[in-house]
Order: C-alpha cells, then sequence, then structure tokens
C-alpha cells in the first residue's frame, strides 16, 4: 500500500482496497481486464495486459469471439493469464461514454466479473477504473458504480470466495475515486 490508497471493510472479513498503483503488480488471483465487445486489446491497459501477457491470451480471446460471438456490455469472460502471475484475467465489457446508463453498466460489469471469479473459487481479484479510459466515462461515475456494486454483491452473495478487491487507479485519478469511495 501507500500514501494513495485506503481500505473499506465489510463484514466477513472482507476488503475493498482503492489504491494508486499498476493493477500487474496487484496481489491477487485474478486481475480485470477492460476490454471491448470483440476481445482485441489494440489500447490503453487491454494492449499493456495482451503484450504482458503474450500471445497464448490473444489466442485464447480469438477462440472465445470465434465460439461464442461478441461479449454485451456489462459481460465480461475468463482466460487463462498467460505469461503473467495469475490464475486467470477477467475480460469485462464496460460502457462507452453516452451509449446510457452508464453507472448502471459499469456497476453490472463489476458485479459480472465478481461472480465469475466466484466460480473459479478465487479469494481476490483486482479491477482497473472501468471505461474511464479509452472509453471516456468519467472518473465520478465509475466511482459511484463500484459504490453501489462492490457492497452490493457482497449483500447479495454472502458466501462468496471473493475476500478481497482492488480498485487500482491511475495516480491522476485517485482524488476523484477517493472523495466518493472512502468511508
Amino acid at each position: 500500500m501507500n500514501e494513495q490508497s485506503f481500505i473499506n471493510t465489510f463484514p466477513g472479513d472482507r476488503q475493498f482496497i482503492v489504491a494508486a498503483g499498476d493493477i500487474l503488480a496487484a496481489p491477487v488471483d485474478a486481475i480485470v481486464n477492460p476490454a471491448n465487445s470483440g476481445l482485441s486489446h489494440g489500447g490503453g491497459l487491454a494492449a499493456i495486459i495482451a503484450r504482458e501477457a503474450g500471445t497464448t491470451l490473444e489466442d485464447e480471446c480469438d477462440s472465445i469471439i470465434e465460439r461464442q460471438g461478441q461479449v454485451p456490455v456489462g459481460q465480461a469472460v475468463v482466460t487463462g493469464a498467460g505469461r503473467l502471475p495469475f490464475k486467470g484475467i477477467i475480460h469485462a465489457v464496460g460502457p462507452r461514454m453516452n451509449s446510457g446508463n452508464e453507472m448502471k453498466m459499469i456497476a453490472r460489469t463489476v458485479i459480472y466479473s465478481l461472480k465469475l471469479a466466484d466460480q473459479k473459487r478465487w479469494s481476490a481479484i483486482a479491477f482497473p477504473a472501468i471505461s474511464t479510459g479509452i472509453f471516456n466515462v468519467p472518473v465520478e461515475t465509475c466511482a459511484k458504480a463500484f459504490k453501489k456494486a462492490v457492497p452490493l454483491y457482497w449483500e447479495k452473495y454472502q458466501d462468496s470466495s471473493v475476500k478481497t478487491v482492488w480498485l487500482c487507479l491511475m495516480p491522476d485519478d485517485f482524488p476523484g475515486f477517493e472523495k466518493i469511495l472512502k468511508d
């Protein structure tokens, strides 16, 4: 943890950790890749994750698209982590700005991703600020979605294996998230 971090605690020894830092260095079982519906990792954090994970990640994503078609906004799929030191990667498709109901759709994407992590019995997962990069959703909208989604998920799924949720942010985005998320 660094000076740009804080922890919100929840019943059942659950923690929601918000920190400015590199998602690829998070001490978790899985990371969330902010993906597009076609799982093509052409820019932003998705491109960095794909480059670090290696070609097996791209091959897995291509295979998923061949099998099932595009991933709808608000949903996610799981792949292996390639060369990255995680058990898997959850590719979550958040909304683009001006697509409508951005906060609701980000919250849906977060909950869907948490359900996938629970299905894999992972206990710790790290998210980026979904849709705030090249999809242009404001930091405040994303922060409000996380503020709603994480507690709602743990309230609804009290037996979930997911005990720790990290939100890994760019340093410039941290103050906006802190203002909304810090208890």
